[in-house]
This record gives C-alpha cells, structure tokens and sequence, in this order.
C-alpha cells in the first residue's frame, strides 16, 4: 500500500497549532505529503510541539503562495466544503473520496484541499477543484476543527487504500488524462477566447465561467482533447482577428 502520491493541502490555516494537529492526523494514517498555502505563523514551536512526532512531515511540507502552485502537477483534486454554494458541482462524500482518491493515485498525483477554520474554500479556490467533499456530520452540530477533518479524510484514505477499493475505470489503457496544470491552460484560455469574440463580458462575468468549469471538469479531458479543444479556440481567435 503506498499513499506517496496523495497531498494534503491547507489553504490559509490561521492556528500554528493546527497544522501541528493535521500533521499528526496524516501520520497516524500513513499520508506524508502536506502543503500549506500562505499560512499566518509557521514554522512555529506551537505547530511542532502540536505534532507530536510528525516533525518530518512539518520540515517536509512544502509552503505555497497560492492554490494554483500546490495542486500543480495534479491529476484530480478535492476540495472540502460545508457550505452550500449558488452553483451545483461534482459532489462526494468522505468516504466517496477515500475510495476515488486512490483509484486516481494510481495514475498520479491526488490533492484532498481544506480552507481556512472559520470561512473555509473560498469559491474561486473551488473552482480549482474537481469534486467537492463534504464530511456527513451532525447537522445540528456540523463544526469540525480543521485536524478532526482531515482526521477523517486520512481514516477514509487509508482504509480505502487497505481495502484495495477498486472503481470502475473511466477510461481505455490507451488514454491519458490531462493534468490539473493542462487543464488550467485550457480554462485561461478559454475566458480569453470567449472575451475576444464578444460571448463573455469581462466587466460582468456571472456565473459563466464557473458553469464551463462544472462541464468540462464532468467530462475528465485527456490530453489530446485539450489539445484539440485548445486548437479549436486558436482557429476562432484567428478568425476574429480576421487572419
């Protein structure tokens, strides 16, 4: 069982000490990769003294300026959230998770993302994120610190992993899915080519972009798909610059 390719990552974390906590959470249950995007205070002695043992994993974790930068390189991510939000997206359960995030390790890099304590993933950052997580707690009592949920994420990663959980696959053996980094060009690309022909106004986006994201993220783009799609949005920016 090898969990080497599975992160997580915690955006904005304001509490040294529960990034000690998560530390010790993801040690327990074998998860070594930890990212931390802008954190307010680390390194700190609170973090190290909260971790309890799992000061390799704290000394390893890499530190990140944005969201962007830690899931590079990723195949599929997921992004827990507690709140409703105005749009519907792809959405899992934590054990739902466990089970798929390692399916999709075995292809390559997962990321399993938690926002900050009090207001959580804002929804630019879920935008990021393939799926949705919601952990199924008490809903007359719904709060969990930041540690006891990726306590439960880890639980639910490890026993999948354990359990050989095996999901029917998406794709033929020829396939080869695009990164989140592929797929990210291809959204950027996308909004510029919508601008440039007159479809999305940039002064007054609504929900457009968001809802292509929900499309496309369903259908799970291999790479060759994006290159087609990307060469499609090329020949129309060409066309409307009249070459």
């Amino acid at each position: 069982m090898s969990l080497a390719k599975v992160r997580i990552i915690l955006v904005g974390t304001t509490h040294p000490g529960n990034i000690g906590a998560a530390a010790r959470a993801m040690h327990t249950m074998g998860l070594s990769r930890l990212y931390l995007v802008n954190p307010a205070r680390f390194p700190c002695a609170e973090a190290t003294a909260r971790a309890s043992g799992a000061d390799e994993l704290l000394a390893q974790a890499e530190i990140c300026t944005n969201l962007p930068q830690a899931i590079a390189g990723c195949r599929t991510v997921f992004g827990l959230s507690a709140r409703p939000r105005n749009i519907s997206w792809p959405a899992l359960d934590a054990r739902a998770c466990g089970a798929l995030a390692v399916q999709e390790s075995l292809e390559g890099e997962v990321a399993i993302v938690f926002g900050r304590e009090h207001s959580g993933l804002s929804n630019v950052e879920l935008d990021y994120c393939n799926y949705w997580v919601h952990i199924p707690s008490n809903p007359a009592y719904s709060s969990l610190n930041l540690a006891a949920a990726v306590q439960v994420m880890a639980y639910e990663v490890r026993m999948a992993a354990m359990a050989g959980t095996s999901l029917p696959s998406r794709r033929s053996t020829e396939s080869h899915p695009a990164s989140v980094d592929e797929v990210e060009g291809f959204f950027q690309h996308l909004e510029q080519t919508l601008i440039e022909i007159g479809f999305l106004n940039p002064s007054n986006p609504k929900l457009l972009m968001r809802r292509l994201r929900r499309l496309f993220f369903r259908a799970h783009l291999e790479i060759r798909e994006v290159n087609i799609l990307r060469g499609i949005l090329t020949a129309a920016q060409d066309k409307a610059k009249g070459l």
